[in-house]
């Protein structure tokens, strides 16, 4: 299992990856950001910046919480697939959210 540190606004969120999957949550994050000034709607979504990757992680507050990745991708999901964008495609990057989804879902599957 990988971690994965993200700041959204002023807050911090954790969010637990197997580690063969964490370099894809990492470069489609960079997507997101690379084309959400290309959406033509006013109330575009907050998108988180990475921070860090880890191995290893211990909270010690209980202020934070680990999110499990398949919920913070399905929530990744339900903010795109909400927005009433007429101009750009938004149905790439919703194809390769969905895609990570979809993996994600046949690895809690599996276990």
């Amino acid at each position: 299992m990988r971690y994965l540190l993200l700041q959204e606004g002023t807050g911090l969120q954790f969010v637990a990856l197997p580690e063969s999957h964490m370099y894809q949550l990492v470069a489609l994050l960079k997507r997101l950001h690379k084309e959400i000034d290309k959406l033509t709607i006013a109330d575009r979504p907050d998108l988180p910046h990475v921070v860090a990757e880890c191995a290893n992680l211990e909270l010690l507050s209980n202020v934070y919480t680990i999110v499990d990745g398949l919920d913070y991708v399905s929530q990744l999901e339900a903010r795109f697939a909400s927005l009433q964008e007429s101009e750009y495609p938004l149905i790439s990057l919703l194809t390769e959210i969905r895609a990570l989804q979809a993996q994600l879902e046949y690895l809690h599957e599996e276990e």
